[in-house]
C-alpha cells in the first residue's frame, strides 16, 4: 500500500519510513526539515518506492499532494514536541499541532485515505493517579502541548464521524534510539549519551528520583506499522513498557553503555517536572499484537553505537 508519513525526516518518522519500505510499501514523506534532516533518510532515498516532499503540513499544497498520490494510510507524526516551548509560545504550538493536524486530516480526506495513525503523547494524562497509566485513563492536559495533542485526538474522532476515515491513536511514552536529537527536553537518553561520549558534564535535576517509561524507537515504529492495517480502528493505545526507570538509574545505564564515568552533577528540580510516568501497554498487545521487545540495556547499547558511528 501507499503510506504518507508526516514528519518523515524526523527521529521516529524516518525510522518508520525505513520499516515501511522493508515491508515493501510505497512511502511518501512530508517534512519541512525544521527539525528533521535529509541525513535520516539516506537509506530510504536509495529506494525507488520512496519520495520526500519538503513541505509544511499547514501548506494548502499538502491537500493537492494527497489528492494526487491517493495514500491508503497517513501516519501523522509532524509536531511541535517541546512542552516548555508550548508554555512559552502557546500560539505557535497550536498553529503547528492543532491547525497542522486539521490540515493533515483534510488532506487525508481529499486523498481518499482509509485511515490516519496519530502520534499522541503521555502528556495528555497530566499527573495520573494510577501508574502504569491504563489506556482508558482520564485525560488531564497540563500544558498547551498536551492540550494540542488531545485536540488532535478529538479531531480524529470528528473526521471519523463526518467522513468515515478510520484512525488509531498511539500514545507514546519516552521514545529513545538512533536518530534522536539531544536538543530539547524530550531526548534525555540522547542528551546523556552525547555528553558522556564527548566527556562533557551531565546534569540530574532534583534528587534523580523522577521516573519515566523508556521505549525503543524500533518497537514504536512496529506499533505504527501494525496500526496501518485494519486492527485497532477507532482505538487509543499506549506504546510503552510499563516499567519505571529513575533518572539516576538511566544515567548509570547510559554510562555503562558508553563506557564512561557515572558522575552526574545535581541541580535543583525544575518547576513543573512530572514526578513519575509509565503506561500500561496491555491493550496494544490485545488489539495490535504489539509488545515492547527491546530491553533498556540492549536499546541503550544500540543507541550508543549509533552515536559513535555518527561522530566519525
Amino acid at each position: 500500500m501507499r503510506v504518507l508519513v508526516t514528519g518523515g525526516a524526523g527521529f521516529i518518522g524516518s525510522n518508520l519510513v525505513d520499516r515501511l519500505l522493508e515491508e515493501e510499501h510505497e512511502v511518501v514523506a512530508v517534512d519541512d526539515l525544521s527539525s528533521g534532516t535529509r541525513d535520516n533518510l539516506t537509506a530510504a532515498a536509495r529506494d525507488p518506492r520512496f519520495a520526500l516532499h519538503v513541505l509544511d503540513i499547514r501548506d494548502p499544497a499538502l491537500a493537492g499532494l494527497a489528492a494526487e498520490l491517493r495514500p491508503e494510510v497517513v501516519c501523522h507524526l509532524a509536531a511541535q514536541v517541546s512542552v516548555r516551548r508550548s508554555v512559552a509560545d502557546p500560539v505557535h504550538d497550536a498553529r503547528l499541532n492543532v491547525e497542522g493536524t486539521a490540515s493533515v486530516l483534510e488532506a487525508a480526506r481529499l486523498g481518499g485515505a482509509r485511515k490516519v495513525v496519530f502520534a499522541s503523547s503521555v502528556a495528555v494524562y497530566g499527573r495520573p493517579s494510577v501508574i502504569p497509566v491504563p489506556a482508558g485513563a482520564p485525560t488531564d492536559p497540563h500544558s498547551p502541548y498536551a492540550a494540542s495533542k488531545l485536540s488532535g485526538e478529538v479531531y480524529l474522532s470528528a473526521y471519523r464521524a463526518l467522513h468515515g476515515i478510520e484512525y488509531t491513536t498511539l500514545v507514546l511514552s519516552n521514545v529513545y534510539g538512533p536518530r534522536q536529537s539531544p536538543d530539547g527536553e524530550a531526548g534525555v537518553v540522547s542528551i546523556f549519551t552525547d555528553a558522556l561520549l564527548a566527556g562533557t558534564p551531565t546534569v540530574l535535576y532534583g534528587d534523580g528520583g523522577q521516573t519515566r517509561d523508556y521505549v525503543y524507537v524500533a518497537d514504536v515504529v512496529d506499533g505504527f506499522a501494525r496500526a496501518c492495517g485494519e486492527r485497532g480502528d477507532g482505538g487509543r493505545f499506549n506504546l510503552g513498557t510499563g516499567v519505571q526507570t529513575t533518572d539516576r538509574r538511566l544515567h548509570t545505564l547510559v554510562a555503562e553503555a558508553v563506557g564512561a564515568p557515572d558522575e552526574p552533577r545535581l541541580a535543583p528540580a525544575r518547576l513543573g517536572d512530572l514526578p513519575a510516568m509509565a503506561v500500561d501497554p496491555a491493550p496494544a498487545a490485545e488489539a495490535l499484537g504489539w509488545r515492547p521487545r527491546t530491553d533498556l540495556h540492549t536499546g541503550l547499547k544500540a543507541t550508543a553505537e549509533w552515536v559513535r558511528t555518527r561522530a566519525h
